[in-house]
């Protein structure tokens, strides 16, 4: 059989106030077209649909058409939850989903056979897989109560509530006359971030070692980490990564989708497939004429860039970049240009005026500019007994 996996395309991105509805839009048109190519049977989206709980109606008829337009290509499509995702949300829309024949999963339910889907493929292979949404550490808990699994509470990590679930969910993958697949939104030890990830939910107790996906199973459809990247562990696991990068610590992520082929007698066969219209992001840095330079040689780059600028702060400073690269979302200081001295302390500020402590503020920030302090000033006076 042949898998589409697809991950975290955090529909409704804003990007430094910049809203990226037509790159999602564009993305999702081009994953649509990956999978009429390559007629897949079965396409996971392994969570992270939108990028906020409460998504706009745009956002939600992004979503609902791309997995719409992807079960029409003849493929099951089966999307989870993740820790961006509003899971009871997602459940609420389980009617439309089923309707569709789309198989919606937005948190774990109490029965397992909820999360435990079949099926077969036009070529006879049978395949069955275990849908496991994004769970934090308290519903964790709760999970593993529901299916009267043993163990002090207060003593279990993350990862063995984790581990515990999945064995229950994966007791059939002993039987590997079907094709056994797992998917999950969640962080394995020794995965590479993304650089985009929300940091509470992939560090501290959010990771899950390897060993607690089943030998039995022929692949591990991962989501959460951005990067795509196949994970050592008991069995094929692996992040498809996300189709757009969705910031700018993503920059050197290569945006794709993953193509899996794969038997019950076979072992998996992974292969990337990049996302051609991923607008891409850049990080420049310079003065201002080695801004300009670039400007010139750049004059039909497509992308968004993220400027450091080494020049030393002052008024309209950004405005002077942007004019010169429009396409600037982000402008900064280079930190080598802001000096290390601290600020003053609470008793150096004693008795001082506003318009006093103002001016080492500039200093300690080096920004040399006297039209600021000026300004400062000038607003100060205007303050109801500002200046007495």
């Amino acid at each position: 059989m042949k898998i589409l996996h697809t991950s975290d395309w955090h529909v409704g991105k804003v990007l430094k106030g910049h809203t990226r509805v037509e790159e999602h839009i564009n993305v999702l048109r081009d994953l649509v077209e990956i999978a009429q190519k390559e007629r897949p049977d079965l396409v996971i989206v392994a969570g992270d649909l939108y990028d906020t709980a409460a998504p706009t109606p745009d956002s939600t008829r992004i979503v609902t058409r791309a997995l719409t337009a992807l079960r029409a290509t003849g493929a099951e499509v089966v999307a989870i939850g993740g820790n961006h995702d509003n899971g009871p949300a997602l459940d609420a829309l389980r009617p439309w989903a089923d309707a569709a024949g789309i198989k919606l999963r937005g948190t774990v339910r109490e029965t397992a056979a909820e999360h435990v889907l079949t099926g077969t493929t036009a070529g006879g292979e049978t395949w069955r897989l275990v849908a496991l949404p994004f769970l934090s550490q308290r519903y964790a808990v709760r999970a593993v109560e529901m299916y009267e699994l043993t163990a002090s509470e207060a003593q279990q990590t993350y990862a063995d509530h984790i581990g515990r679930l999945i064995a229950k969910l994966t007791e059939d993958f002993a039987d590997r006359s079907a094709v056994n697949i797992l998917t999950g939104h969640l962080t394995v030890v020794g995965a590479k971030m993304g650089g985009g990830e929300r940091d509470a939910h992939t560090v501290l107790g959010y990771a899950v070692p390897a060993s607690v996906f089943p030998s039995t199973a022929h692949y591990v459809a991962l989501g959460h980490l951005h990067r795509t990247q196949q994970i050592l562990g008991p069995c094929p696991i692996r992040y498809s990564g996300s189709p757009l990068a969705v910031d700018f610590g993503e920059e050197e992520n290569t945006p794709s989708v993953t193509i899996v082929e794969v038997t019950a007698t076979r072992p998996a066969r992974p292969r990337t497939v990049p996302i051609s219209s991923a607008t891409p992001l850049r990080t420049v840095r310079g003065t201002l004429p080695d801004l300009e330079r670039f400007a010139e040689r750049n004059t039909d780059a497509a992308g968004w860039l993220r400027v450091y600028v080494r020049e030393m702060p002052r008024a309209g400073l950004r405005e002077e970049v942007q004019d010169l690269l429009p396409n600037a979302l982000d402008v900064r200081i280079d930190p080598d240009m802001l000096p290390t001295r601290t600020s003053p302390t609470a008793a150096q500020r004693a008795g001082r005026s506003p318009s006093t402590l103002f001016a080492d503020y500039l200093k300690v920030r080096g920004h040399d500019d006297e039209g600021v302090q000026d300004l400062f000033d000038e607003i100060y006076e205007e303050i109801p007994g500002g200046a007495s």
